[in-house]
């Protein structure tokens, strides 16, 4: 058993959250080919924090990614980010949603190649028919370091700068929530810390609410607080993370 306390929804500071699952369940198959990956998991996230989401392999972490995104429709219970039900949204509307208040930091940078810096960044306004405020794309350029590089094309540019776009791209619309998942998998360490930083900037300075899916220890001691899954469960949390404690958690986890 682990020595860290449980989660309720109560217990993870609360003011107007800026994401909340009440009751999630999400199960694929049927019969006795059935499977829940995530068990009626709760919970509410205020605005302007970063949090990072670790459990053991198959504890349910992409799929609880995939449902508080609104990319998956939960099998019970509802998703909300601030007033919005967005699990009670048809799949257009969803999609809508997505697009103009949610942002996504993927392990690939998902950059389009023929389009600058600027273009791929600006991308998410051009789609969704708005005009581009110039003002706010300088200043999203300057605080991910990019704003010399923003008529460079991808192949241009090393992953760490392309993750660097990645991030400008998610955070050009004002979304409600940033999603990470493991965005620093496929960077060096070095780099992966620049951008855990840059992540952590958001939620600190930019008032960004960030959740961020990551197997590394390291990386999760940047977030504010890690929520733990296990067997599709909430297990535990921890505010003010150190690798190690993490670390420690982990491995009783994975004696569950």
């Amino acid at each position: 058993m682990t020595s860290f306390a449980p989660v309720h929804p109560q217990q993870v500071p609360v003011s107007q959250p800026a994401l909340r699952l009440d009751n999630v369940t999400k199960s694929y198959g049927s019969g006795s080919a059935r499977v829940t990956a995530l068990d009626a998991v709760s919970l509410a996230l205020p605005a302007q924090g970063f949090t990072a989401i670790m459990g053991p392999s198959g504890s349910g972490k992409s799929t609880f990614l995939h449902c508080a995104a609104g990319l998956d429709q939960p099998t019970s219970g509802s998703v909300w980010m601030g007033d919005t039900q967005v699990s009670a949204l048809k799949p257009k509307a969803r999609t809508m949603f997505r697009r103009d208040h949610v942002g996504f930091v993927f392990q690939a940078y998902n950059l389009m190649s023929s389009l600058t810096v600027e273009q791929n960044v600006t991308l998410p306004l051009l789609l969704a028919g708005r005009t581009a405020d110039r003002g706010h794309v300088e200043q999203i350029l300057e605080s991910v370091g990019l704003s010399r590089m923003n008529r460079r094309r991808p192949a241009e540019l090393s992953g760490g700068q392309q993750q660097r776009v990645a991030i400008a791209r998610a955070l050009v619309t004002r979304p409600g929530v940033i999603f990470a998942d493991e965005p620093t998998g496929a960077l060096d360490s070095r780099t992966g810390q620049q951008i855990l930083l840059l992540l952590r900037d958001a939620s600190r300075e930019l008032g960004q609410t960030v959740v961020m899916v990551t197997h590394d220890p390291i990386a999760a001691a940047r977030a504010d607080r890690v929520l733990f899954l296990a067997s599709g469960r909430f297990a535990g949390h921890l505010d003010a993370p150190t690798a190690g404690a993490i670390e420690k958690s982990l491995t009783d986890l994975g004696q569950w």
